[in-house]
């Protein structure tokens, strides 16, 4: 048996708007699963996706070869998180800004506005869907190298993101904060794991930039 996952479409017999927000929309699907029963109601918030970045360089001095986790650093920012209320360390990361945008400009945009920081190197790093059981939301996480500063005036930043700080951890620290039990943002949690995995394969065998997200998540009605 082939460990892919696949996608596919039961019958839908009926698809309403609840609630339309700033960011995602609240729907309900009646979804027929199978033919000898009635047809099942499901709740989800319908996302337009978002981007998520994997920011690492070399410790000041180390060897750029090395597949040492002790070597290598990742960038963190701490943002605010209203529904968990609670400051939380991420990676940086944003919304599409509409379906169907380019992921690598978005992830490029982000990076810059969050860090103020531009990379050389992008290669995909994992995909994941954040919440399947409840949200449409489908999230990209970049491996970006070759970090450097960008150049012009940073971005103006409002609301949460004005608070946000960053910072450079080892991939070791990462690693033990997140065994610790003292990381919890998702999309940090899969990059510090795919990161080390990565690394210690040299950074090969990830996929271009560019490569198509599979199950294509375009196809979810919003």
């Amino acid at each position: 048996m082939e460990l892919r996952d696949e996608a596919f479409n039961y019958p839908v017999e009926d698809h309403q708007l609840i609630y339309q927000g700033n960011v995602f929309n609240f729907v309900t699907d009646k979804v027929q699963l199978h033919a000898d029963e009635p047809a099942a109601k499901r709740d989800y918030l319908a996302h337009p996706g978002a981007v998520a970045i994997a920011a690492v360089r070399p410790v000041v001095g180390a060897d750029p070869s090395s597949r040492e986790i002790a070597d290598w650093e990742i960038l963190l920012v701490r943002q605010y998180r209203h529904p968990v209320r609670a400051f939380l360390w991420e990676v940086p990361a944003g919304l599409l800004d509409h379906a169907g945008e380019d992921r690598v400009s978005a992830a490029k945009r982000e990076l810059w506005e969050e860090a103020n920081l531009k990379a050389e190197n992008w290669r995909v790093l994992v995909d994941f869907f954040t919440s399947p059981g409840g949200s449409s939301e489908h999230l990209r996480v970049f491996l970006a190298r070759g970090i450097c500063e960008a150049t012009g005036k940073p971005f103006e930043a409002c609301e949460e993101e004005r608070d946000m700080k960053t910072a450079w951890f080892s991939l070791e620290q990462a690693r033990e904060a997140l065994f610790s039990g003292s990381l919890h943002n998702p999309s940090a949690m899969a990059s510090i794991l795919a990161v080390i995995a990565a690394l210690r394969q040299g950074w090969g065998g990830l996929r271009e930039a560019d490569a198509p997200f599979h199950p294509d998540p375009l196809n979810i009605p919003g």
